[in-house]
């Protein structure tokens, strides 16, 4: 029996928004008729599907390792079950054994694992599956990317010796370590599927180890033993973690049991546990358990046992949820009778690039280890604590609030480029002023609504486009969003996606927001994006109308309340604005001076924000004695 495939899962193997192969059964009378299922929830063949998706040219050409994760991600509930499935074959073809029992919805596609497994080698195909599987997406929390694991582990000391992941997801921070060369890694998990894929890939890599199903800080599954290094990502804010069934556990050395608001220092606790005397933890931390008032009894202890060596911010976006900027705790298990180092290291790095900045966060890290009483300090980047300094009533480690401010030179310098960069802005303005002069007498020319010109060809009108309901058919595009146009910024994916089939912007578009505080227009000049929910798109016919003269017309004041609401409300109708009649050449005239005028207000943008940095910068160097004025003697 072939295969079946539902709409939500056609949606999911190319690519768009389900609202789009709904479309398609609509419009295309040789899609494939349904199989099975239900009325409401209809099942196709899967081969049907993929053969009419690629003669449709909706199929891309694809590796044989995406292809099959694809039908494996498209038929199956559970793509990790799959998954582990899948491993489970390979393993078996590794080592010379008989198929074990396989997943119905995956036995149609053995031949195409074979296939993969003779062109890639066993651990290399489940390697190419596990990639796709585990890449950082919405729904998946427990996915670490493989930059940040690679920090952790490093940071951990992970070479040589044993490691244990007590939150191990899918295995990325395990396999960072066998990247780094540990001898032997374990882990466990709570989702018993995720366990059993990241058990999968070391035994497929013949790392020794296990990795075991179950609820690390309820039932321990190593309990007793410790290791060389321990790395974690732990669930972050789950207050059911067993606060008062684990009361009176042994694991709690520090400052006793944990509040139930604060499970990461559970975690904390439980990975201190694990270790052997002198070895590494390194946690990924939310930022509020740096200074919740309900953890500073054990902040307090962890500082005053010598356990918390390090705390460093991380830039926005390393890892879920993608805008705080996350922390990463460094524990270290003090050796018995050791008396406790008398600093803690604090690192901010949450300006910048992870993969710039990890170089000099492990530089810093290793310059304080070896020499713990020296007191390293780079102003505004790392600074080393004295322990005393911290233990203050609040037990705040946030690093920001730490830092030495930055010397007196570097504000200077700063202060310097930036008076120069407004300067050169400001320098520019009277360039970019569009010159015009009164037209004689006031004469203008007729008007006519957006909707006409959309009737007779003068311009195609789409949108506004309906914001998704999932994320299904998360374009691969960065998405121009209303935000995006108002603020006078780049495409991004902040924000909804948009429902149905992406609208790819070209060069010469105009897109306006459906709700502003005025109307704003923007002309696509370059952007590589797809157009963002409750945005109009007017793409005008080349022969008949400029984009710049269109864009320049619909900001018209008098529009503002041509197309906005009855009610009052700035929900503009831009079927209603009205752009004036003139001839194509009258039209780029107008048009050039439309842009002189965009280019004017972005510089005056600009100048205000180098304007408003420029003032801070004065006003912090002259407060902290990096500056004085002119003619002054201190």
């Amino acid at each position: 029996m072939n295969p079946t495939i539902t709409a939500a899962e056609i949606a999911r193997l190319a690519g768009v928004g389900r609202a789009a192969v709904s479309n398609w059964r609509k419009r295309h009378p040789d899609f494939p008729s349904p199989v099975g299922g239900t009325a409401a929830s209809p099942e196709f063949d899967l081969g049907e599907v993929e053969t009419w998706l690629r003669e449709q040219g909706k199929l891309p050409e694809l590796s044989r390792a995406e292809r099959l994760w694809r039908h494996l991600a498209a038929v199956t509930e559970s793509p990790a079950a799959a998954l582990a499935s899948v491993g489970a074959q390979l393993l078996s073809r590794q080592r010379a054994g008989k198929r074990v029992a396989v997943d119905p919805a995956v036995k149609p596609l053995l031949p195409d694992i074979d296939a993969l497994a003779d062109e890639l080698t066993p651990p290399a195909a489940f390697d190419e599956l596990w990639q796709r599987f585990s890449a950082p997406a919405p729904g998946r929390p427990w996915a670490t990317p493989d930059e940040l694991a690679d920090l952790m582990v490093r940071l951990a000391g992970a070479d040589g010796g044993t490691i244990l992941d007590p939150a191990a997801g899918s295995g990325a921070t395990l396999r960072a370590a066998v990247r780094a060369g540990c001898t032997e890694a374990y882990g466990q998990e709570l989702d018993q599927d995720l366990a059993t894929l990241a058990g999968l890939w070391l035994a497929l890599r013949e790392v020794p180890g296990d990795v075991r199903p179950g609820d690390s800080l309820r039932a321990d599954a190593f309990p007793g033993h410790t290791f060389d290094a321990v790395v974690c990502h732990p669930p972050f804010g789950v207050t059911t973690w067993g606060h008062e069934e684990l009361s009176y556990d042994p694991r709690w050395e520090y400052g006793g049991v944990p509040p139930r608001t604060e499970p990461e220092l559970a975690w904390a606790q439980h990975c201190l546990a694990h270790l052997n005397a002198g070895g590494h933890a390194v946690l990924l931390m939310p930022p509020t358990a740096a200074g919740r008032r309900t953890g500073r009894r054990i902040r307090a202890e962890l500082l005053r046992r010598g356990a918390l060596r390090a705390v460093i911010a991380l830039p926005s976006g390393v890892a879920a949820p993608h805008g705080v900027p996350l922390h990463l705790w460094v524990l270290r298990r003090p050796a018995p009778d050791a008396p406790p180092p008398a600093r803690t290291l604090l690192v901010d790095a949450a300006d910048g690039d992870l993969a710039e900045l990890a170089p000099r966060i492990l530089a810093t890290w290793e310059a304080f280890t070896a020499a713990p009483e020296v007191d390293v300090e780079e102003a505004g980047f790392a600074r080393a604590v004295p322990v005393i300094e911290l233990l203050d009533e609040e037990v705040d480690l946030t690093p920001a609030r730490r830092q030495p401010a930055g010397g007196g030179e570097r504000t200077g310098e700063q202060m310097v480029r930036t008076r120069e960069r407004l300067a050169a802005v400001v320098r520019d303005l009277p360039a970019l002023i569009p010159q015009v002069t009164p037209t004689p007498d006031g004469a203008t020319s007729p008007a006519v609504p957006v909707a006409e010109l959309a009737r007779t060809g003068a311009l195609q009108l789409l949108g506004p486009v309906r914001a998704a309901r999932d994320t299904d058919g998360e374009s691969e595009l960065p998405v121009l969003h209303a935000r995006d146009v108002i603020e006078g910024t780049g495409p991004s994916s902040r924000g909804d996606q948009p429902a149905g089939e992406p609208i790819r912007l070209v060069p010469g578009d105009v897109v306006v927001p459906v709700v502003a505080r005025r109307i704003t227009a923007r002309v696509i000049a370059d952007e590589n994006a797809v157009l963002g929910p409750n945005m109009y798109l007017l793409r005008p016919n080349p022969a008949a109308l400029d984009p710049w003269f269109l864009a320049g017309q619909l900001r018209n004041t008098a529009n503002e309340k041509q197309a906005s609401s009855l009610s009052g409300t700035l929900r503009f109708d831009i079927r209603r604005a009205l752009v004036r009649r003139l001839p194509l050449d009258e039209q780029r005239a107008h048009g050039e001076a439309f842009r002189r005028l965009d280019a004017f207000e972005s510089a005056m943008r600009q100048a205000a924000t180098l304007g408003a940095e420029l003032a801070q910068l004065t006003a912090d160097g002259l407060a902290q004695g990096g500056l004085r004025p002119e003619g002054g003697n201190r």
